[in-house]
């Protein structure tokens, strides 16, 4: 896709300044290629999750409370965040080896799994959370920041493109952990294979160690030798020191915390709401079984597939507030509106809505991080954005609280609340419409 476009498409003005054209080499499309597959299948691992928990939740071997389920899922998100600012410097460091970096977050994500599916206990799935978080994190900074560099005068689209990817996995991942996981009809004299085999959540997981290890050998060999020109940063003081000056450019921190708030209320919905799906209706949920769960969250990406790209282009030729206001305010209603729906039609319509914004907005809020850096440590400002997302951690534990309290929907409230505050707090801020970036 990329190979087509010639470097004098992307050549801009600004200020009387001609922009440097984008270095396309021979490979960026292997390379936006190989990105964009290892992002699709990580988001399969990480979409699989929540379903997978909620089932683990509603295990009796478990008999887990919505604090500690709550708990569970604040572990592995504190985990990942806590992880990103390293994956940051690693970025920043072996910078000319993406390749090695985003095949072993693919490894540690599979063996993760393979440990949480094992947990005989709450306290071993606390453990296992643990490492869950740290894969993922390894694998956005750098893969990010390659795009960055490799496509600066179309960042918010290069990066959406990577996102894209994401939805994409997002949206099998669900499907395919309720499909393998329910026992399916027979159709006259054919049987479907999950009506034959139907695995235990706790088997789904020990199993995806398979697929994990064989696309971390398929996208290193794909980005072998494709990023040989970026030199390596040097010490780790170096990288900190870089830290610290990016943390004084005006209105990274204000940034920070709208993403963080942000970040909660997602973080709530993408724990809870499945709970709600599948949890009987005794416990306040609708009783819905896993495939049906899988429907819903596959459903919810379908918008955002094509979302992604269109606001990373509006973002390029609009700036990245006109974009944010109306995407983050609509995002908050229709996580209230989860509260208020009936199941049915007004519930299909709003899961569904929630898609084009859940995951689009992720990838405008870093597009702007590197424009208010000047395009400069990329692979960190990454690590920042995904960091913000620290305040997440703790939006699990107090919806389970709320949950154990004032029952499974207040969970909706409140992260339709948080949303909308950090929506307030990006109005007083003050984004550039553009970045003015000479690589």
């Amino acid at each position: 896709m990329f190979d087509k476009w010639s470097p004098s498409e992307f050549a801009s003005t600004s200020g009387g300044k001609t922009q440097k054209p984008i270095n396309l080499k021979e490979g960026s499309k292997k390379l936006v290629s190989a990105i964009v597959l290892g992002h699709s299948v990580g988001h399969i691992f990480n979409s699989s999750l929540p379903l997978l928990l909620a089932m683990m939740k509603t295990d009796p071997r478990f008999n887990l409370t919505a604090t500690q389920f709550g708990v569970v899922g604040g572990v592995g998100r504190g985990s990942s965040d806590a992880t990103t600012i390293v994956a940051g410097y690693l970025g920043e460091r072996f910078a000319n080896r993406p390749g090695v970096m985003l095949s072993i977050s693919l490894i540690i994500m599979g063996s993760s799994y393979f440990l949480l599916g094992m947990a005989p206990s709450f306290w071993w799935l606390l453990g296992a959370m643990l490492l869950v978080g740290i894969g993922p994190s390894l694998y956005h900074p750098p893969a990010i920041a390659e795009l960055s560099k490799r496509f600066p005068d179309r960042r918010g689209f290069a990066i959406s493109l990577h996102g894209t990817g994401g939805s994409i996995g997002e949206m099998f991942g669900p499907f395919i952990a309720g499909l393998l996981t329910t026992e399916t009809f027979k159709v006259g004299s054919i049987v479907t294979i999950t009506y034959l085999i139907a695995f235990e959540w706790n088997e789904l997981l020990k199993i995806s160690v398979l697929p994990a290890l064989l696309f971390a050998v398929l996208v290193y060999l794909m980005m072998r030798n494709v990023s040989k020109e970026t030199a390596d940063i040097g010490s780790s003081g170096e990288y900190f020191r870089g830290l610290r000056e990016l943390l004084k450019v005006k209105g990274i921190w204000g940034l920070i915390l709208v993403t963080g708030l942000s970040d909660m209320g997602l973080s709530s919905v993408t724990y809870f709401l499945p709970l709600y799906l599948i949890s009987a209706p005794g416990e306040g949920g609708l009783g819905k079984d896993a495939l049906t769960v899988g429907f819903f969250l596959a459903g919810a990406q379908v918008a955002g597939i094509i979302a992604q790209p269109v606001m990373g282009w509006l973002s390029d030729m609009y700036g990245r507030k006109i974009v944010l206001l109306p995407a983050m305010t609509f995002l908050g209603i229709l996580f209230i509106g989860l509260y208020f729906a009936s199941d049915g039609y007004q519930l299909v319509l709003n899961v569904f809505a929630m898609g084009a914004f859940l995951y689009s907005l992720h990838t405008v809020f870093i597009a702007a991080a590197m424009d208010i850096s000047g395009g400069k440590s990329q692979a960190t400002v990454v690590s920042l954005i995904y960091s913000a997302s620290l305040l997440g951690t703790a939006s699990p534990i107090f919806t389970g609280l709320l949950i154990d309290e004032f029952g499974l929907k207040s969970a909706f409230l409140f992260s339709g609340i948080i949303s909308l505050l950090a929506t307030i707090l990006l109005f007083s801020l003050k984004l550039p419409m553009n970045a003015d970036i000479t690589d």
